[in-house]
């Protein structure tokens, strides 16, 4: 597999090894749709990171190689319109719908060294929750330039950037550094390549120490309310929080301050 997938200490390491520029294939899709599922219901796992081997690519996108059968429009919509089936031949559109698709239920940290595009964007901002690049790093939706437009809506990107950002990524198709991306939130910090693993490991290590219940519900509090009304969202995130202070053992203390601040 070009998927490296391990876990240890509550933390599911997910790495892209697909050299030279770590680019995504029909086959990759369905290998990492099956990884993010085997993260999602292991009891052990509590926080995931998501990396890359090598320094040129987070991930390059899609392999504009990968063969495309011959496909009428109409074959091509009713593909994207049908979930995909086990059996399915490795082909667009593909697993990646049903990678998006899945509930997002633990916290995933990317560390990102070398650039980032296309499809590998997207799933940086649809599947990651808080992010650590290299001064290296670079970023950017380049599909527009090709004629295929909508990246922006469908991660939301006006959401997790200021609009002029979301604006100049998403119309010029021009990447960013990781100075811009810092400055525009896109990621938290920059620090240097070999801090890279290490401040990732720090920071997951730091959410897996706490509740598993209270950080599950935390994401789908902060997820879901995004599309509620303030109300709905006040009455939401309370129910939430009485649900979770009722499974909580009342003898056992509060965890204790770590002194490895996050």
């Amino acid at each position: 597999m070009k998927f490296h997938y391990e876990k240890a200490d509550g933390i599911a390491t997910i790495t892209l090894d697909n050299p030279p520029v770590n680019v995504l294939t029909p086959e990759l899709h369905k290998d990492l749709l099956e990884i993010l599922r085997d993260f999602n219901t292991d009891p052990d796992v509590r926080c995931g990171i998501w990396t890359a081997a090598g320094d040129r690519a987070f991930c390059a996108g899609d392999d504009v190689k990968t063969p495309r059968p011959e496909r009428s429009f109409a074959e091509v919509a009713e593909r994207h319109l049908s979930p995909r089936r086990e059996g399915d031949g490795f082909e667009y559109p593909g697993w990646e719908g049903e990678v998006l698709a899945l509930p997002r239920l633990k916290p995933m940290i990317a560390a990102v060294n070398g650039v980032c595009l296309g499809q590998g964007m997207i799933y940086l901002l649809l599947l990651t929750d808080l992010r650590i690049a290299t001064p290296n790093a670079r970023f950017g939706l380049p599909e527009i330039a090709y004629g295929m437009p909508g990246a922006s809506a469908a991660t939301r990107l006006g959401r997790q950037i200021p609009h002029v950002l979301a604006m100049q990524m998403a119309l010029t198709g021009m990447m960013i550094d990781a100075e811009t991306a810092a400055r525009g939130f896109l990621i938290n910090e920059v620090v240097e390549p070999e801090a890279l693993m290490p401040r990732a490991r720090l920071v997951a290590g730091h959410i897996a120490s706490h509740p598993p219940v209270a950080v599950r519900a935390e994401m789908d509090a902060y997820y879901r309310a995004q599309d509620m009304s303030r109300a709905d969202a006040l009455a939401y995130s309370g129910n939430l929080y009485q649900l979770v202070r009722a499974t909580q053992d009342r003898t056992t203390p509060p965890l204790a301050a770590r002194k490895d601040k996050a």
